[in-house]
């Protein structure tokens, strides 16, 4: 790529974020509060916000993937997987070992930091909550996935020619944009987001595609989400990133990241084994 190219893909996607961020939330807010006398103070996602949120994510990608191909000439295939093609049945396979890894990870977690049982309940909030985590998360999340590990990890390595510094730039560079686009005061919520971020990363670099850090994503953002619409007392589900927000037991996530690259490492290594040649 031309060296402007990145610079141009940056800008694009930290414009699109807060603009989009700021339209469709605003209209969600405007709806809320004019129409349905909700507490202006009140910053918990409904599912209306919850909504427009996710939708403003996922809008991102048409921008990217405008400037891509007329600045560097990439079509949107080439952003999802390196000489092959996309594979449902690969992103459908890892999608159902990362949910069983989250499922131990999140029991882990409420063992070191337990919500307190008095949060938990259904309400209609809480059922419709759910509908949009299922509907629509998982589209947030592999939209993530195209823009920071598809799109920015490339197009950062285009700064150098040899493939190591190529590899460590994109990684960091894209992570670092990722995890401050969360705006995250606490320092073990920033570190966690490095971690996703870099972790589903190296794992689209094993795999030489991005179904199994979509698949990660996804099934974390799922978890998190779920989880806090349940335990949100009926309500909206609290977004607090303040300092203090956090706390050490986040880096258990960290090491789900880990274990799922340790995971993508073994499973495309036996992949490989299967399709090798026999002598």
């Amino acid at each position: 790529m031309r060296w402007w190219v990145p610079v141009l893909l940056t800008a694009a996607v930290v414009a699109a974020t807060y603009l989009l961020q700021l339209l469709l939330t605003g209209a969600a807010a405007v709806v809320e509060i004019g129409l349905l006398g909700k507490d202006p103070q009140d910053r918990t996602l409904t599912p209306l916000t919850y909504l427009a949120t996710n939708l403003a994510i996922i809008g991102i990608v048409p921008v990217v993937l405008l400037v891509m191909s007329k600045a560097a000439g990439v079509s949107w295939s080439d952003l999802l997987t390196v000489g092959r093609a996309f594979s449902r049945r690969r992103l459908f396979g890892y999608t159902g070992i990362f949910a069983l890894l989250m499922v131990v990870v999140n029991l882990a977690v409420h063992l070191v930091n337990p919500s307190p049982l008095s949060a938990f309940a259904v309400t209609g909030t809480t059922v419709a909550l759910l509908a949009v985590v299922l509907l629509t998360t998982p589209f947030q999340a592999a939209a993530e996935e195209i823009v920071f590990r598809g799109a920015l990890t490339a197009s950062y390595g285009s700064w150098f020619r040899a493939a190591r510094p190529a590899l460590v730039a994109g990684i960091v560079l894209s992570s670092l944009l990722f995890a401050l686009l969360h705006t995250s005061a606490d320092p073990w919520m920033f570190v966690h987001y490095l971690g996703l971020a870099g972790g589903t990363a190296v794992m689209a670099l094993i795999g030489r595609g991005l179904e199994p850090a979509i698949a990660f994503h996804v099934v974390n953002n799922v978890f998190a989400m779920g989880i806090g619409a349940v335990f949100s007392s009926g309500g909206g589900i609290g977004q607090d990133r303040s300092a203090g927000a956090g706390g050490p037991y986040m880096l258990l996530f960290v090491l789900a990241e880990v274990i799922g690259v340790l995971i993508v490492w073994r499973m495309e290594k036996r992949r490989a084994e299967r399709s090798a040649p026999v002598a």
